[in-house]
Protein backbone atom coordinates (compact mmCIF):
# COMPACT_ATOMS: atom_id res chain seq x y z
CA UNK A 1 0.00 0.00 0.00
CA UNK A 2 1.18 3.41 -1.02
CA UNK A 3 0.78 6.56 0.46
CA UNK A 4 -1.10 9.55 -0.91
CA UNK A 5 0.67 12.15 -2.60
CA UNK A 6 -0.02 15.82 -1.38
CA UNK A 7 -2.09 17.46 -2.92
CA UNK A 8 0.21 19.86 -4.67
CA UNK A 9 -0.36 23.67 -4.52
CA UNK A 10 1.77 26.57 -6.46
CA UNK A 11 2.07 30.12 -5.81
CA UNK A 12 -1.12 31.12 -7.66
CA UNK A 13 -3.87 28.82 -9.11
CA UNK A 14 -7.36 29.17 -10.30
CA UNK A 15 -10.43 28.31 -7.55
CA UNK A 16 -14.07 28.33 -7.26
CA UNK A 17 -16.26 29.94 -4.53
CA UNK A 18 -19.47 28.44 -5.47
CA UNK A 19 -21.57 29.47 -2.20
CA UNK A 20 -20.74 32.79 -3.21
CA UNK A 21 -21.58 32.46 -7.15
CA UNK A 22 -17.40 33.33 -8.06
CA UNK A 23 -17.46 30.10 -10.94
CA UNK A 24 -13.63 31.58 -11.43
CA UNK A 25 -10.93 33.43 -9.02
CA UNK A 26 -7.42 33.95 -9.36
CA UNK A 27 -5.85 33.21 -5.68
CA UNK A 28 -2.50 34.07 -4.70
CA UNK A 29 -1.21 31.32 -2.06
CA UNK A 30 0.25 32.92 0.46
CA UNK A 31 1.86 30.75 3.43
CA UNK A 32 3.37 34.36 5.02
CA UNK A 33 -0.42 35.38 5.46
CA UNK A 34 -1.91 33.64 8.69
CA UNK A 35 -5.61 34.18 7.25
CA UNK A 36 -7.23 33.92 3.44
CA UNK A 37 -8.67 37.90 2.31
CA UNK A 38 -10.91 38.07 -0.38
CA UNK A 39 -11.67 41.80 -2.46
CA UNK A 40 -14.65 43.44 -1.02
CA UNK A 41 -16.69 46.64 -1.52
CA UNK A 42 -19.98 48.21 -0.68
CA UNK A 43 -19.85 46.00 2.67
CA UNK A 44 -22.65 46.23 4.55
CA UNK A 45 -23.93 44.28 7.22
CA UNK A 46 -27.84 43.23 8.09
CA UNK A 47 -29.92 40.90 9.57
CA UNK A 48 -30.76 40.14 13.20
CA UNK A 49 -27.92 40.47 15.90
CA UNK A 50 -28.54 36.74 16.76
CA UNK A 51 -28.04 35.71 12.69
CA UNK A 52 -25.82 38.38 11.06
CA UNK A 53 -24.99 38.81 8.22
CA UNK A 54 -22.99 40.43 5.49
CA UNK A 55 -23.42 41.60 1.53
CA UNK A 56 -20.90 42.90 -0.51
CA UNK A 57 -19.97 43.24 -4.28
CA UNK A 58 -16.74 41.81 -5.66
CA UNK A 59 -14.51 42.82 -9.07
CA UNK A 60 -13.65 39.20 -9.72
CA UNK A 61 -11.92 39.90 -12.96
CA UNK A 62 -8.60 42.08 -12.03
CA UNK A 63 -8.64 45.36 -14.70
CA UNK A 64 -12.49 44.54 -15.31
CA UNK A 65 -14.61 46.76 -12.97
CA UNK A 66 -17.58 46.73 -15.29
CA UNK A 67 -18.45 43.07 -14.07
CA UNK A 68 -19.25 42.71 -10.86
CA UNK A 69 -20.76 40.08 -8.37
CA UNK A 70 -22.96 40.43 -5.66
CA UNK A 71 -22.19 38.58 -2.78
CA UNK A 72 -23.75 37.84 0.84
CA UNK A 73 -22.96 35.11 3.77
CA UNK A 74 -23.57 34.59 7.58
CA UNK A 75 -20.91 36.58 9.69
CA UNK A 76 -18.96 33.89 11.98
CA UNK A 77 -16.55 36.76 13.20
CA UNK A 78 -15.23 40.47 13.29
CA UNK A 79 -11.58 40.95 14.06
CA UNK A 80 -8.81 43.08 13.81
CA UNK A 81 -5.99 42.12 10.72
CA UNK A 82 -2.85 43.78 9.79
CA UNK A 83 -2.15 43.38 6.45
CA UNK A 84 1.18 43.06 4.73
CA UNK A 85 2.11 46.64 4.77
CA UNK A 86 1.27 47.20 8.41
CA UNK A 87 -2.02 48.52 8.56
CA UNK A 88 -4.79 47.17 11.31
CA UNK A 89 -8.16 47.23 9.79
CA UNK A 90 -11.11 45.75 11.54
CA UNK A 91 -12.93 42.74 8.98
CA UNK A 92 -16.02 41.13 8.57
CA UNK A 93 -15.55 37.27 8.84
CA UNK A 94 -17.24 34.53 6.90
CA UNK A 95 -16.94 30.76 6.35
CA UNK A 96 -17.65 29.30 2.81
CA UNK A 97 -16.56 26.47 0.23
CA UNK A 98 -13.51 26.77 -1.96
CA UNK A 99 -12.76 24.40 -4.78
CA UNK A 100 -9.30 24.14 -6.31
CA UNK A 101 -8.71 20.86 -8.63
CA UNK A 102 -10.77 18.23 -7.74
CA UNK A 103 -10.99 19.11 -4.45
CA UNK A 104 -13.47 21.37 -2.47
CA UNK A 105 -13.10 22.46 1.80
CA UNK A 106 -14.37 25.07 3.86
CA UNK A 107 -11.82 28.53 4.51
CA UNK A 108 -12.32 31.14 7.21
CA UNK A 109 -11.84 34.71 4.91
CA UNK A 110 -11.51 38.15 6.19
CA UNK A 111 -13.84 40.73 3.21
CA UNK A 112 -11.42 43.81 2.85
CA UNK A 113 -11.00 46.14 -0.88
CA UNK A 114 -8.20 44.48 -2.72
CA UNK A 115 -9.12 46.60 -5.70
CA UNK A 116 -5.25 47.76 -6.13
CA UNK A 117 -4.06 44.48 -5.76
CA UNK A 118 -3.35 41.71 -8.84
CA UNK A 119 -5.32 38.68 -7.26
CA UNK A 120 -8.78 39.19 -5.78
CA UNK A 121 -8.08 36.35 -3.42
CA UNK A 122 -4.78 35.80 -0.79
CA UNK A 123 -5.43 31.88 0.34
CA UNK A 124 -3.46 31.91 3.81
CA UNK A 125 -1.85 29.41 5.45
CA UNK A 126 -4.72 28.28 7.72
CA UNK A 127 -6.31 27.51 4.92
CA UNK A 128 -4.24 24.95 3.86
CA UNK A 129 -4.70 21.56 5.05
CA UNK A 130 -1.97 19.16 6.71
CA UNK A 131 -1.95 17.09 3.62
CA UNK A 132 -1.21 19.82 1.03
CA UNK A 133 1.76 20.81 -0.59
CA UNK A 134 2.56 24.32 -1.12
CA UNK A 135 5.62 24.84 -4.18
CA UNK A 136 6.52 28.33 -4.43
CA UNK A 137 8.14 28.54 -7.85
CA UNK A 138 5.46 26.75 -9.50
CA UNK A 139 2.05 28.16 -10.78
CA UNK A 140 -1.22 26.41 -11.34
CA UNK A 141 -0.48 22.85 -10.16
CA UNK A 142 -4.10 22.27 -10.53
CA UNK A 143 -5.90 22.48 -13.64
CA UNK A 144 -6.87 26.48 -15.15
CA UNK A 145 -9.85 27.98 -15.11
CA UNK A 146 -10.81 31.39 -16.82
CA UNK A 147 -12.58 34.19 -16.65
CA UNK A 148 -15.24 33.30 -19.93
CA UNK A 149 -17.93 32.21 -17.24
CA UNK A 150 -18.97 36.27 -16.51
CA UNK A 151 -19.66 36.74 -19.89
CA UNK A 152 -22.42 34.19 -20.05
CA UNK A 153 -25.92 34.72 -19.88
CA UNK A 154 -25.94 31.01 -17.90
CA UNK A 155 -24.68 33.37 -15.02
CA UNK A 156 -28.43 34.55 -14.02
CA UNK A 157 -29.23 31.37 -13.61
CA UNK A 158 -26.19 29.09 -11.89
CA UNK A 159 -24.98 32.04 -10.14
CA UNK A 160 -25.04 31.12 -5.76
CA UNK A 161 -28.18 31.70 -3.94
CA UNK A 162 -27.59 34.83 -1.98
CA UNK A 163 -29.38 36.47 1.22
CA UNK A 164 -31.48 39.50 0.18
CA UNK A 165 -32.11 42.23 2.46
CA UNK A 166 -35.76 42.92 1.41
CA UNK A 167 -38.79 45.57 2.53
CA UNK A 168 -41.94 45.20 2.73
CA UNK A 169 -44.04 47.93 3.25
CA UNK A 170 -47.33 47.32 5.11
CA UNK A 171 -49.27 48.56 7.85
CA UNK A 172 -50.91 45.74 9.03
CA UNK A 173 -47.58 42.99 9.90
CA UNK A 174 -49.67 40.61 11.32
CA UNK A 175 -52.27 40.24 8.49
CA UNK A 176 -52.08 36.86 6.46
CA UNK A 177 -50.01 38.43 3.47
CA UNK A 178 -48.20 40.18 5.24
CA UNK A 179 -47.21 36.76 7.56
CA UNK A 180 -46.61 34.95 4.21
CA UNK A 181 -44.46 37.03 2.71
CA UNK A 182 -41.83 37.68 6.11
CA UNK A 183 -42.26 33.30 6.76
CA UNK A 184 -41.61 32.79 2.99
CA UNK A 185 -38.72 34.89 2.55
CA UNK A 186 -36.91 34.14 5.97
CA UNK A 187 -37.14 30.09 4.95
CA UNK A 188 -35.09 31.12 1.77
CA UNK A 189 -32.88 32.75 3.88
CA UNK A 190 -33.34 36.32 2.75
CA UNK A 191 -34.12 38.88 5.72
CA UNK A 192 -37.18 40.27 5.56
CA UNK A 193 -38.06 43.80 6.95
CA UNK A 194 -41.64 45.24 7.40
CA UNK A 195 -41.47 48.95 7.27
CA UNK A 196 -44.96 50.79 7.68
CA UNK A 197 -45.58 52.95 4.85
CA UNK A 198 -46.68 56.23 6.92
CA UNK A 199 -43.66 56.32 9.13
CA UNK A 200 -41.34 56.68 6.27
CA UNK A 201 -40.23 59.99 5.02
CA UNK A 202 -37.97 61.78 2.58
CA UNK A 203 -34.85 63.68 1.68
CA UNK A 204 -35.70 65.09 -1.95
CA UNK A 205 -32.87 66.67 -3.69
CA UNK A 206 -30.87 65.38 -6.71
CA UNK A 207 -27.73 64.50 -5.36
CA UNK A 208 -28.48 62.00 -2.56
CA UNK A 209 -32.25 61.33 -2.32
CA UNK A 210 -32.95 59.45 0.95
CA UNK A 211 -35.64 57.42 2.72
CA UNK A 212 -36.11 57.88 6.74
CA UNK A 213 -38.19 55.40 9.04
CA UNK A 214 -37.91 56.47 12.79
CA UNK A 215 -35.50 59.12 12.81
CA UNK A 216 -32.75 56.62 11.15
CA UNK A 217 -31.98 56.73 7.03
CA UNK A 218 -33.32 53.40 5.69
CA UNK A 219 -30.70 51.05 4.62
CA UNK A 220 -30.03 50.03 1.29
CA UNK A 221 -32.82 47.11 0.36
CA UNK A 222 -32.22 44.94 -2.53
CA UNK A 223 -36.15 44.95 -3.31
CA UNK A 224 -39.59 46.62 -2.43
CA UNK A 225 -42.78 44.60 -2.47
CA UNK A 226 -45.26 47.48 -1.71
CA UNK A 227 -48.55 46.28 0.17
CA UNK A 228 -49.93 50.05 0.20
CA UNK A 229 -53.35 50.48 1.28
CA UNK A 230 -56.23 52.28 -0.51
CA UNK A 231 -56.51 54.62 1.99
CA UNK A 232 -52.51 56.02 1.69
CA UNK A 233 -52.75 55.39 -1.70
CA UNK A 234 -51.22 58.59 -2.97
CA UNK A 235 -48.54 58.76 0.18
CA UNK A 236 -47.46 55.17 -0.44
CA UNK A 237 -46.89 56.11 -4.21
CA UNK A 238 -44.63 58.75 -3.12
CA UNK A 239 -42.60 56.76 -0.64
CA UNK A 240 -42.35 53.80 -3.75
CA UNK A 241 -41.67 56.50 -6.35
CA UNK A 242 -38.62 57.18 -3.82
CA UNK A 243 -37.18 53.80 -3.47
CA UNK A 244 -37.51 53.61 -7.57
CA UNK A 245 -35.51 57.05 -7.48
CA UNK A 246 -32.69 55.39 -5.41
CA UNK A 247 -32.78 52.55 -8.10
CA UNK A 248 -34.12 49.75 -5.69
CA UNK A 249 -36.36 46.70 -7.32
CA UNK A 250 -39.98 47.36 -6.59
CA UNK A 251 -42.07 44.55 -7.28
CA UNK A 252 -44.84 46.67 -8.44
CA UNK A 253 -43.68 50.40 -9.66
CA UNK A 254 -45.83 53.64 -8.13
CA UNK A 255 -47.57 54.74 -11.44
CA UNK A 256 -49.49 51.03 -11.69
CA UNK A 257 -50.42 51.11 -8.19
CA UNK A 258 -51.74 54.69 -8.57
CA UNK A 259 -53.44 53.63 -12.06
CA UNK A 260 -55.26 50.88 -10.47
CA UNK A 261 -56.48 52.45 -7.64
CA UNK A 262 -58.14 55.29 -9.29
CA UNK A 263 -60.95 53.10 -10.91
CA UNK A 264 -62.30 56.03 -13.36
CA UNK A 265 -58.62 56.06 -14.45
CA UNK A 266 -58.31 52.24 -14.54
CA UNK A 267 -61.44 52.08 -16.74
CA UNK A 268 -59.89 54.28 -19.48
CA UNK A 269 -56.40 52.42 -19.12
CA UNK A 270 -57.98 48.91 -20.02
CA UNK A 271 -60.39 50.59 -23.04
CA UNK A 272 -57.04 52.10 -24.05
CA UNK A 273 -55.76 48.49 -24.71
CA UNK A 274 -58.81 47.08 -25.95
CA UNK A 275 -59.68 44.97 -22.82
CA UNK A 276 -63.30 44.25 -22.32
CA UNK A 277 -65.72 45.58 -19.40
CA UNK A 278 -68.79 45.78 -18.23
CA UNK A 279 -69.77 49.47 -20.05
CA UNK A 280 -69.11 52.26 -17.69
CA UNK A 281 -69.73 55.60 -17.64
CA UNK A 282 -68.67 59.25 -15.64
CA UNK A 283 -70.40 62.63 -15.21
CA UNK A 284 -69.43 65.71 -12.98
CA UNK A 285 -72.56 67.61 -13.39
CA UNK A 286 -75.84 66.79 -11.78
CA UNK A 287 -77.59 67.74 -15.05
CA UNK A 288 -75.95 64.39 -16.99
CA UNK A 289 -77.67 62.01 -14.26
CA UNK A 290 -80.26 60.40 -17.14
CA UNK A 291 -77.52 60.43 -20.22
CA UNK A 292 -75.26 59.15 -17.53
CA UNK A 293 -77.88 56.03 -16.82
CA UNK A 294 -78.59 55.83 -20.54
CA UNK A 295 -75.04 55.11 -21.55
CA UNK A 296 -74.41 52.67 -19.20
CA UNK A 297 -77.73 50.82 -20.23
CA UNK A 298 -80.47 49.96 -18.61
CA UNK A 299 -81.73 49.13 -14.89
CA UNK A 300 -80.26 47.45 -12.61
CA UNK A 301 -77.22 49.37 -12.47
CA UNK A 302 -74.20 49.64 -10.37
CA UNK A 303 -73.04 52.83 -9.18
CA UNK A 304 -69.75 52.67 -7.47
CA UNK A 305 -67.54 55.22 -5.80
CA UNK A 306 -64.22 55.57 -7.41
CA UNK A 307 -62.27 54.80 -4.11
CA UNK A 308 -64.41 51.77 -3.26
CA UNK A 309 -62.71 48.83 -2.09
CA UNK A 310 -63.39 45.32 -1.12
CA UNK A 311 -67.01 45.75 -2.10
CA UNK A 312 -67.49 48.68 0.26
CA UNK A 313 -69.14 51.70 -1.76
CA UNK A 314 -70.37 49.85 -4.59
CA UNK A 315 -74.58 49.82 -4.76
CA UNK A 316 -76.97 47.88 -6.83
CA UNK A 317 -79.77 49.76 -8.09
CA UNK A 318 -82.34 47.53 -8.94
CA UNK A 319 -84.69 50.15 -10.78
CA UNK A 320 -83.56 53.60 -13.10
CA UNK A 321 -85.83 55.90 -10.12
CA UNK A 322 -83.36 53.84 -7.57
CA UNK A 323 -79.87 54.75 -9.24
CA UNK A 324 -80.84 58.29 -9.99
CA UNK A 325 -81.84 58.54 -5.97
CA UNK A 326 -78.39 56.86 -5.05
CA UNK A 327 -76.55 59.21 -7.63
CA UNK A 328 -78.50 62.12 -6.01
CA UNK A 329 -76.82 60.91 -2.51
CA UNK A 330 -73.64 60.39 -4.22
CA UNK A 331 -73.04 63.69 -5.27
CA UNK A 332 -74.58 65.53 -2.03
CA UNK A 333 -71.68 63.77 -0.55
CA UNK A 334 -69.35 65.38 -3.06
CA UNK A 335 -68.40 61.64 -3.97
CA UNK A 336 -66.59 60.62 -7.08
CA UNK A 337 -68.44 57.86 -8.47
CA UNK A 338 -68.78 55.67 -11.44
CA UNK A 339 -72.11 54.05 -13.16
CA UNK A 340 -71.62 50.57 -14.68
CA UNK A 341 -73.39 48.21 -16.41
CA UNK A 342 -74.94 45.48 -14.39
CA UNK A 343 -73.82 41.98 -15.30
CA UNK A 344 -76.78 39.95 -14.40
CA UNK A 345 -75.85 36.24 -16.45
CA UNK A 346 -72.97 36.51 -13.72
CA UNK A 347 -75.60 35.69 -10.55
CA UNK A 348 -73.22 37.66 -8.34
CA UNK A 349 -69.98 35.27 -9.11
CA UNK A 350 -66.62 36.69 -10.51
CA UNK A 351 -63.32 35.40 -10.84
CA UNK A 352 -60.20 36.43 -8.97
CA UNK A 353 -56.93 35.45 -11.26
CA UNK A 354 -54.01 35.94 -9.49
CA UNK A 355 -50.94 37.37 -12.36
CA UNK A 356 -47.18 37.05 -10.98
CA UNK A 357 -44.91 37.70 -13.52
CA UNK A 358 -46.95 37.80 -16.77
CA UNK A 359 -48.91 34.14 -15.68
CA UNK A 360 -51.51 33.25 -14.21
CA UNK A 361 -50.99 31.45 -11.24
CA UNK A 362 -53.96 30.51 -9.00
CA UNK A 363 -57.43 31.53 -10.45
CA UNK A 364 -60.48 31.17 -7.78
CA UNK A 365 -64.14 31.55 -8.07
CA UNK A 366 -65.68 34.00 -5.57
CA UNK A 367 -69.35 33.39 -4.90
CA UNK A 368 -71.79 35.95 -2.89
CA UNK A 369 -73.84 35.07 0.23
CA UNK A 370 -77.25 35.90 1.22
CA UNK A 371 -78.39 37.17 -1.56
CA UNK A 372 -75.58 39.71 -1.84
CA UNK A 373 -74.68 40.67 -5.88
CA UNK A 374 -70.99 41.40 -4.16
CA UNK A 375 -68.89 38.40 -3.95
CA UNK A 376 -66.09 39.74 -1.91
CA UNK A 377 -64.33 37.65 0.95
CA UNK A 378 -64.51 40.10 3.15
CA UNK A 379 -67.85 40.24 2.90
CA UNK A 380 -68.61 36.79 4.23
CA UNK A 381 -68.33 35.64 -0.28
CA UNK A 382 -66.87 32.12 -0.57
CA UNK A 383 -63.81 30.88 -2.80
CA UNK A 384 -63.61 27.84 -4.65
CA UNK A 385 -60.88 26.93 -7.39
CA UNK A 386 -61.99 27.02 -10.69
CA UNK A 387 -60.33 26.59 -13.95
CA UNK A 388 -60.63 29.68 -16.42
CA UNK A 389 -60.91 29.42 -20.06
CA UNK A 390 -57.94 31.07 -22.46
CA UNK A 391 -59.71 33.91 -22.97
CA UNK A 392 -60.21 34.17 -19.53
CA UNK A 393 -56.33 34.28 -18.86
CA UNK A 394 -55.48 36.29 -21.85
CA UNK A 395 -57.66 39.16 -20.18
CA UNK A 396 -55.74 38.39 -16.73
CA UNK A 397 -52.43 38.67 -18.00
CA UNK A 398 -53.24 41.77 -20.78
CA UNK A 399 -54.61 43.59 -18.01
CA UNK A 400 -51.77 43.24 -15.53
CA UNK A 401 -49.16 44.15 -18.65
CA UNK A 402 -51.78 47.27 -18.90
CA UNK A 403 -50.98 48.78 -15.35
CA UNK A 404 -47.06 47.33 -15.78
CA UNK A 405 -47.59 45.38 -12.74
CA UNK A 406 -45.81 42.59 -11.82
CA UNK A 407 -48.26 40.79 -9.41
CA UNK A 408 -52.00 41.45 -9.25
CA UNK A 409 -55.15 40.08 -8.58
CA UNK A 410 -57.19 40.73 -11.72
CA UNK A 411 -61.17 40.01 -10.68
CA UNK A 412 -63.11 39.65 -14.12
CA UNK A 413 -66.57 38.61 -14.37
CA UNK A 414 -68.43 35.53 -16.63
CA UNK A 415 -70.76 37.48 -19.30
CA UNK A 416 -72.64 35.77 -22.24
CA UNK A 417 -70.35 37.80 -24.66
CA UNK A 418 -66.85 36.89 -22.61
CA UNK A 419 -65.13 37.70 -20.12
CA UNK A 420 -65.45 41.66 -18.58
CA UNK A 421 -62.51 42.98 -16.40
CA UNK A 422 -64.27 44.42 -13.30
CA UNK A 423 -61.23 45.68 -11.43
CA UNK A 424 -56.75 45.25 -11.16
CA UNK A 425 -55.94 44.85 -7.78
CA UNK A 426 -52.41 45.91 -7.19
CA UNK A 427 -52.06 44.42 -3.03
CA UNK A 428 -54.22 41.53 -3.96
CA UNK A 429 -54.55 39.57 -0.95
CA UNK A 430 -52.86 35.82 -0.38
CA UNK A 431 -54.78 34.13 1.78
CA UNK A 432 -58.20 33.42 0.04
CA UNK A 433 -55.78 32.50 -3.34
CA UNK A 434 -53.63 29.78 -1.47
CA UNK A 435 -56.00 28.37 0.77
CA UNK A 436 -58.34 27.80 -1.78
CA UNK A 437 -55.91 26.86 -4.58
CA UNK A 438 -52.90 25.57 -1.86
CA UNK A 439 -50.42 27.13 -4.53
CA UNK A 440 -47.58 28.67 -2.81
CA UNK A 441 -47.81 32.01 -4.43
CA UNK A 442 -45.58 34.11 -1.98
CA UNK A 443 -42.85 31.92 -2.81
CA UNK A 444 -43.71 32.65 -7.13
CA UNK A 445 -43.19 36.19 -6.03
CA UNK A 446 -39.91 36.09 -4.72
CA UNK A 447 -39.13 33.75 -7.42
CA UNK A 448 -39.46 37.19 -9.21
CA UNK A 449 -37.37 38.99 -6.74
CA UNK A 450 -34.40 36.75 -7.33
CA UNK A 451 -34.62 36.69 -10.89
CA UNK A 452 -34.52 39.96 -11.26
CA UNK A 453 -31.72 40.74 -8.42
CA UNK A 454 -29.34 39.04 -10.16
CA UNK A 455 -26.60 40.72 -11.95
CA UNK A 456 -26.31 40.71 -15.17
CA UNK A 457 -23.54 38.88 -17.51
CA UNK A 458 -20.46 41.50 -18.60
CA UNK A 459 -20.41 42.65 -21.99
CA UNK A 460 -16.42 41.66 -23.14
CA UNK A 461 -16.33 44.40 -25.26
CA UNK A 462 -16.90 46.85 -22.02
CA UNK A 463 -13.53 46.10 -20.57
CA UNK A 464 -12.17 49.35 -18.67
CA UNK A 465 -8.58 50.24 -18.10
CA UNK A 466 -7.45 49.41 -14.50
CA UNK A 467 -5.40 51.65 -12.59
CA UNK A 468 -3.56 49.14 -10.58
Amino acid sequence: MTDKAPFALGWEEWAKLPALGLPALKVKVDTGARTSALHAFDIEPFGPTNAPMVRFSIHPVPGREDIVIACSAKVVDRREVTSSNGETELRYVITTNISIGDRTWPVEITLTNRINMAYRMLLGRQAIADDMIVTPSESFCQPELNDSAYFSAAIRTSSAPRALRIAVLSREPDSYSTRRLVTEGEERGHVIEVIDTTRCYMAINAMAPEIYYDGKRLPRYDAVIPRVGASITSYGCAVIRQFETIGTYCLNSADGIAKSRDKLHAHQVLARHGIDMPTTAFAASPKDTDNLIDLAGQAPLIVKLLESTQGRGVVLAETKKAAQSVISAFRGLKANFLVQHFVKEASGVDIRCVVVDGKVVAAIKRSSSGGDFRSNLHLGGTATAVRITKAERDAAVRSAKAFGLRMAGVDLLRADDGPKVLEVNSSPGLEGAERTTAKNIAGLLYDTIEKRVRPMPARKGSSKKSTS
